[in-house]
């Protein structure tokens, strides 16, 4: 889906800013402001300090965004999903992307398969692979996202005319 695609493609930007829900439950990118002039120096984020973007699935704090030293457009998140919910559907990127089970357990979709998801768990995407998690659990499922594009090396082509997200 277009929305899906501008919205991780708005957060690849390195530029910080506003994003809005859809009705559908999909984020997209709202109004980025300028960047931030340069990579992302070290830093702590506090869990209340990063921006929080509530949606009817649940909410997304956002720690990192933006250009690093050896990437061009990082991302680290954290979802807390309420229960029967996902953030989205099963969907697919250029960019490789690890999800990290905090607590709570799920579903893991991963091209045509379902596996369980529980806490502890690290799930690794390929550029292009198809993935997803669901929240099977009866309380919030908490996982963090780690998204990023290498500097100088060139994304993977699109594979097939399939949409983004199934």
């Amino acid at each position: 889906m277009r929305n899906r695609r501008a919205w991780w493609t708005g957060l690849g930007t390195g530029c910080l800013g506003g994003l809005v829900l859809v009705g559908t439950g999909y984020l997209l990118t709202l109004a980025f402001g300028p960047g931030t002039g340069g990579p992302l120096k070290t830093s702590v984020v506090r869990w209340e300090e990063a921006q929080t973007v509530e949606a009817n699935w649940g909410q997304m704090r956002f720690y990192f965004r933006g250009e690093t030293a050896l990437t061009t457009n990082a991302l680290v998140a954290a979802a807390v999903v309420e229960p029967g919910k996902a953030v989205h559907r099963s969907h697919r990127h250029a960019e490789e992307e690890y999800l990290i089970v905090v607590s709570g357990e799920g579903t893991w979709q991963i091209e045509d398969r379902q596996l369980p998801a529980k806490q502890g768990d690290i799930l690794y995407v390929e550029p292009w692979v198809y993935h997803g998690l669901v929240n099977t659990g009866t309380r919030p499922l908490i996982f963090a996202v780690v998204r990023y594009k290498s500097k100088g090396v060139p994304s993977p082509a699109r594979p097939d005319d399939r949409p983004d997200e199934l």
